[in-house]
C-alpha cells in the first residue's frame, strides 16, 4: 500500500473525528461521503464495511437528531462521553486525559523533532490529531510510521472505535466508525504490523 493511501484516508478520518461537522474543514467532506461514488475510490477498507457504511451515511438526513448535536455528545460533553477520543484514557489505570500514555507520546515526538500546530490546550492523542499525524508520517517520514502506528495509535483505537459504533445512536458516526475501524485494519495488513496486547482500562 502506499503513503498516498495512509495520508489520503487519514486527512479525511482524523478531520472528521477532530473538527464539528459544519466547520469547513468537515462540511465538504460529509457531502462528499454522502455520495456513494466515495466508495470504490476509499483505499485500505474491506469491501463490505464500505457497503455498510455506504448505507449509514444515506440515512443521515433522516437521523432525529442532528449531526451537531451528535458531535457534541460524543466529542465534546457536558455529560460523560460514551467513547472518550484521547489514547490516555484507555492506556491509564486512572482513565484520566493527559495521562502518562499522552506524556510518552510527546516526548517520543519531541525526540523525533515533531512539534504539533494546536491551536487549543488539546491532548495529543486525541484519535483524530493521531489519524492525521499518520498522514503526515506518512508524506513526510515514512520511517517513523510504523513505530508510531504500534506505539500511540493501534493499541487502543480499535477498542475506541468499537465502543463509539456502539454508543454513536447517529447513522454518520455510526458509519465513520465502521469506516475507520476497516481503515486501520487495511493499514495494519498493509504495513505488515505486529501490534502487542495491552491493558485497556475504560470499558
Amino acid at each position: 500500500m502506499s503513503a498516498e493511501s495512509i495520508s489520503l484516508t487519514g486527512k479525511i478520518l482524523g478531520a472528521i473525528f477532530f473538527y464539528p461537522p459544519d466547520s469547513p474543514e468537515v462540511q465538504p467532506l460529509i457531502s462528499l461521503l454522502q455520495d456513494s461514488d466515495w466508495a470504490p475510490l476509499w483505499p485500505c477498507a474491506s469491501q463490505d464495511a464500505k457497503v455498510q457504511v455506504t448505507e449509514y451515511f444515506s440515512q443521515i438526513n433522516q437521523a432525529q437528531e442532528s449531526l451537531g448535536d451528535a458531535y457534541q455528545r460524543l466529542f465534546v460533553g457536558p455529560y460523560a462521553l460514551p467513547a472518550p477520543p484521547w489514547g490516555s484514557v484507555y492506556l491509564d489505570k486512572e482513565s484520566v486525559v493527559f495521562g502518562d500514555s499522552t506524556l510518552a507520546l510527546r516526548q517520543w515526538m519531541r525526540e523525533n523533532g515533531i512539534e504539533p500546530h494546536l491551536t487549543q490546550a488539546e491532548p495529543e492523542d486525541h484519535i483524530g490529531l493521531l489519524l492525521m499525524m499518520s498522514a503526515w508520517l506518512a508524506e513526510n517520514s515514512p520511517a517513523l510510521l510504523n513505530e508510531f502506528l504500534t506505539m500511540h495509535l493501534l493499541p487502543w483505537a480499535g477498542h475506541y472505535l468499537e465502543l463509539l459504533r456502539q454508543n454513536a445512536e447517529h447513522p454518520f458516526y455510526v458509519g465513520v466508525a465502521i469506516l475507520a475501524e476497516s481503515t486501520l485494519c487495511g493499514w495494519k495488513q498493509q504495513q505488515g504490523l505486529e501490534v502487542n496486547a495491552v491493558d485497556l482500562y475504560f470499558r
